[in-house]
């Protein structure tokens, strides 16, 4: 135990301890906000790729939708279009 002591006795010992807890703990960007921050960034870049895959699947929707053939068979499977004398019916399988 006294020889614990004898190193917290040295200024250069004591000053790296000082500094490392509050490098580690008491600064604006300690251990803990760089970790929240990761885990944030990686939670944000998955967003990304899910919102690259939708938008990259809607534009390839609308630039089918410039053909009127494919307008038109898009907004009755899609959107359940119908023309004035028509019945829709739609089967939902129940499980």
């Amino acid at each position: 135990m006294i020889k614990k002591l004898k190193y917290l006795k040295n200024k250069y010992i004591l000053t790296l301890v000082v500094f490392a807890i509050y490098v580690l703990f008491l600064d604006d960007v300690d251990v803990f906000t760089i970790i929240r921050q990761e885990i944030k960034l990686n939670k944000l870049q998955e967003e990304k790729e899910e919102v690259l895959t939708k938008y990259e699947k809607t534009k390839s929707t609308l630039d089918q939708l410039d053909n009127l053939e494919s307008l038109e068979k898009y907004a009755r499977e899609e959107k359940m279009f119908k023309k004035d004398d028509e019945d829709i019916f739609v089967i939902v399988e129940e499980k």
